[in-house]
């Protein structure tokens, strides 16, 4: 695997991680890129899809795919910058027109799961007033999902997580460009 690759599979892998969430894309969120992009074919886009309501009054569709090309933090929350490009179709699945435009969008660390106990006994033999119990290796692992509706696993998470250092919007922002900056090497 080349370097190229390598690094490419860890971005991949962080946005991924962080959840890249599409709240919609209006002109309002629209905002121009300064910084120099990277490009395209170096950074992994990610599919977004949505609907609209056309001139009929039917359910349009949007498909298109967001390539990343910078990271920001704004008011303590992580926003990703970068191109919009898809394709709008009508209820009657007739294109309407294309899009391509430089969006800001929030980005959300998600955490899936988090591990709480991972024990390892070894065999264990016990003799309890002649009643003898003999108890080969044992692994257990427990692990809880984080998300809406799984309380038991969100309070685990949080609980098992307070003493963790938390990087900022600010620190992770820093890490993506940086690593953005590193795919747009040749």
């Amino acid at each position: 695997m080349t370097h190229r690759q390598r690094l490419s599979m860890i971005v991949v892998t962080l946005l991924a991680a962080l959840g890249l969430a599409a709240v919609g894309a209006n002109p309002a969120s629209a905002a121009p890129n300064t910084r120099t992009a990277v490009p395209a074919a170096a950074v992994p886009s990610i599919p977004i899809a949505g609907t609209f309501t056309d001139a009929a009054g039917g359910t349009g569709s949007f498909a298109g795919s967001f390539t990343p090309t910078n990271f920001s933090a704004r008011n303590g929350n992580l926003l990703a910058t970068g191109t919009l490009t898809g394709t709008l179709t009508d209820s009657a699945g007739s294109a309407v027109g294309t899009v391509t435009r430089t969006v800001s969008m929030p980005a959300a660390v998600a955490q899936a799961t988090c591990r709480i106990l991972d024990l390892t006994l070894g065999p264990l033999h016990l003799d309890l007033l002649g009643l003898v119990v003999d108890l080969n290796r044992v692994h257990l692992t427990i692990t809880a999902e984080s998300g809406p509706g799984n309380l038991l696993g969100n309070l685990l998470c949080a609980i098992a997580g307070l003493l963790d250092r938390n990087p900022g919007a600010g620190t992770l922002a820093a890490i993506l460009n940086y690593l953005l900056a590193l795919l747009g090497q040749r």
